[in-house]
């Protein structure tokens, strides 16, 4: 059985699922200093032009600081990623339906769109609730497995973490 078409595009929307352990004060590009709350946050984003790609970039630690995400990522770690696989600008749309769920943090991500915010907070875990979202507004999402140095989108190079308990 070949794969759909819409298996095999790398386009489409995404979700990063961070923790940032502990609170902190942010400044993202342009925008104002920002205390972030230690706790969980969801940023919706896309990539129709090579959305592995994208992922990836998330993935690095050392790049060029471009996106407002890519200052939060100093700070917090990607817990899980979702994705929707399309050839449609989804984000806003998803933005929408997470900002019913969520806590938004205003004008986070949003810097070329209407939407109030791509990044949304909670208190606990926010896949379960992100998956079930997705589902509702007819995408099939993609679970990306815990990020680990492991993972296939890990670029070759990537510091792994030091090992648990002592060495040889």
């Amino acid at each position: 059985m070949s794969p759909s078409p819409q298996a095999s595009q790398d386009s489409g929307s995404y979700v990063l699922l961070l923790r940032l352990d502990e609170a902190r004060t942010i400044t993202a590009g342009r925008r104002p200093r920002q205390r972030f709350a230690a706790g969980y946050y969801a940023y919706v984003g896309s990539a129709l032009n090579g959305l592995s790609a994208r992922l990836e970039r998330h993935l690095r630690k050392e790049k060029r600081l471009h996106w407002h995400i890519d200052y939060l990522l100093l700070e917090a770690r990607i817990v899980d990623i979702v994705t929707c696989r399309s050839q449609e600008r989804t984000e806003c749309l998803i933005a929408a339906t997470l900002a019913e769920r969520f806590d938004a943090v205003a004008g986070f991500g949003a810097s070329d769109c209407r939407c109030r915010s791509h990044l949304f907070r909670n208190r606990g875990k926010m896949k379960a609730t992100v998956t079930a979202a997705l589902r509702v507004l007819g995408h099939d999402p993609e679970e990306v497995p815990a990020v680990t140095p492991e993972h296939p989108l890990r670029r070759r190079g990537t510091p792994r973490p030091a090992a648990d308990g002592p060495g040889p």
